[in-house]
């Protein structure tokens, strides 16, 4: 048995951390997400906190394509998903290149400048017009969000970009996300193997949590069906502003040691 698994923090950290991811694979955005995997990084390296929660990641957008099945954009899909394939392919070949904190950084500043947009309306007291499909801006984001994704789990603010101005009612915006970055963790698994991010120690350990990734899907999702839109979008960039101090903060403390 791995030693990490009679480790008392183990427990005390990575239950709360699945739980957050949980509730952010229901419905709720990368936010919670972004929250979970740097509490597992308090009590082991970041890449091995990455490489157990991606199996469990997998499992609860499982949980997520039947929670929210027949409720998606298939317009959004089939702009973003080539261009995510193609941020995915980057990642992989510049992942001995690039470092999370760069990533985080970057990520971080267009998260938080999106935000501050979103805040002007609101203070002008325009909530915004919904924006209309166009595959260059599709094409651009989800390339960003595939590579992202790939090198700092932080796939979701690049996506949200796009997909947010598009308006679209709860539960049609989270079904089209649940859709898409199931296929993105899918496809991750391939270059993570190739990579050595996966051992025995730590599928073990992705093993033990697994139990707790449907339960807490379930209820992130049992939450967004519940939530009037105004309330639902108010959250949700209120969460972006959350990620963009998160990944500002994470990315700076990786650059400057």
């Amino acid at each position: 048995m791995p030693e990490i698994l009679y480790d008392p923090l183990f427990y005390a950290v990575s239950i709360p951390a699945v739980m957050l991811v949980g509730f952010s694979k229901g419905g709720f955005g990368g936010a919670m997400a972004l929250v979970g995997l740097p509490l597992m990084a308090l009590v082991m390296p970041p890449v091995q906190a990455a490489a157990i929660m991606l199996p469990i990641l997998i499992v609860m957008d499982v949980v997520s394509l039947w929670t929210w099945r027949g409720t998606y954009d298939r317009k959004t899909l089939k702009l973003m998903l080539p261009g995510a394939m193609v941020g995915i392919a980057i990642g992989w070949a510049t992942a001995a290149l690039v470092t999370a904190g760069a990533v985080r950084l970057i990520v971080g500043v267009v998260a938080l400048l999106f935000f501050l947009r979103w805040l002007a309306q609101i203070l002008r007291r325009s909530d915004g017009e919904a924006r209309n499909q166009n595959a260059l801006r599709a094409s651009f984001w989800s390339i960003i969000s595939g590579f992202t994704s790939f090198v700092a789990h932080a796939g979701g603010p690049p996506y949200q970009v796009y997909a947010l101005q598009l308006r679209h009612v709860p539960a049609v915006y989270t079904g089209t996300s649940v859709i898409f970055f199931s296929i993105v963790n899918a496809v991750k698994v391939i270059p993570y193997f190739a990579l050595g991010q996966f051992d025995t120690t730590n599928l073990a350990a992705s093993a033990v949590l697994m139990p707790i990734a449907p339960i807490a899907t379930l209820t992130g999702a049992w939450l967004v069906r519940r939530m009037r839109p105004d309330i639902f979008y108010g959250f949700m960039y209120s969460m972006m502003a959350i990620v963009a101090a998160k990944l500002i903060y994470d990315g700076l403390a990786d650059i400057l040691g």
